[in-house]
């Protein structure tokens, strides 16, 4: 039942309506967040590109229909669409993506591949270099052809739910949980942090072998990998000092190293990220 005068009505081949807390919007995020990326685009939205049609987004809908001299009512149809040019256009599911396509449809597959833990950078409506990486990574763990293109086979793939973990983890610090797996401005966190006093000590969540234990260049600093049952690692990054050694089998609750801020951090914290057969799910689906 629509029971708000602001409900956002997204146009993906057919009208969806995508009320904030809904079935409607649970299903129709990844339309959301190619609208969110179109307006992000045209300087209408400041927002996350988070899937909730929430009264940002609606705010940057209506300041497009003002530029564009359309009824400004809030709801995307074909003018507000061709205002927001190319991003605007190709429905999702409405053609094969491939490398250098452009649209609505290839944001809402960024969005798409990120939930399911193939994030590639910034969602921005365009299938580059790491996004035609993130899509055959996604084709070879849903056991399709990886041949880069987004097709028939792959777009029914990615409506599975997203995978969860097959077992049950301990928390590998004693702190809260502030970031979370998902969406953070135009990116995808991959996993969560937990802010702690650097020192503070960072357990193994489950009994397994220490696969890495070392120095990341690129952003992590510090950190380390731990290889689990049923293909599962964790990940533990921005480590003030570690603990154990590659090649070592640790039992669940063992010390790893401390929390830190190395790398690429602003601050003391423990990034904790985990991954089954190599694609990132949300570490809260295994924390006891």
């Amino acid at each position: 039942m629509l029971q708000r005068s602001w409900i956002l009505a997204v146009l993906a081949g057919g009208m969806l309506a995508a009320l904030p807390g809904s079935a409607a919007a649970a299903t129709g995020r990844a339309d959301v967040a190619a609208l969110q990326v179109a307006l992000r685009a045209a300087g209408a939205y400041g927002g996350a590109v988070d899937g909730i049609a929430g009264p940002g987004t609606l705010a940057g809908v209506r300041e497009m229909q003002r530029r564009a001299r359309v009824g400004v009512d809030g709801i995307v149809g074909p003018r507000t669409r061709q205002a927001l040019g190319r991003l605007g256009a190709h429905s999702y599911g409405s053609r094969a993506m491939s490398s250098g396509d452009v649209g609505w449809d290839v944001a809402a597959l960024q969005f798409r591949l990120a939930a399911h833990g193939f994030p590639a950078g910034p969602f921005d409506g365009v299938l580059g270099a790491r996004g035609v990486r993130a899509l055959k990574r996604f084709q070879v763990w849903a056991g399709l052809g990886a041949d880069g293109v987004a097709g028939p086979s792959t777009l029914l793939a990615l409506r599975a739910a997203p995978a969860r973990s097959p077992v049950g983890l301990l928390r590998p610090v004693q702190a809260p949980v502030t970031e979370r797996f998902g969406p953070r401005g135009n990116l995808f966190h991959a996993g969560i942090d937990f802010p702690a006093p650097s020192g503070t000590p960072v357990t193994t969540a489950g009994f397994g072998r220490v696969v890495f234990a070392g120095w990341d260049s690129y952003g992590w600093g510090n950190f380390v990998v731990i290889e689990h049952r049923f293909g599962l690692r964790s990940l533990y990054a921005h480590l003030s000092s570690i603990a154990v050694v590659r090649g070592q089998s640790v039992g669940a609750g063992q010390r790893l190293g401390r929390v830190g801020s190395t790398g690429r951090s602003s601050g003391p914290h423990l990034h904790f990220e985990l991954l089954l057969r190599g694609a990132n799910i949300d570490p809260l689906s295994a924390l006891r």
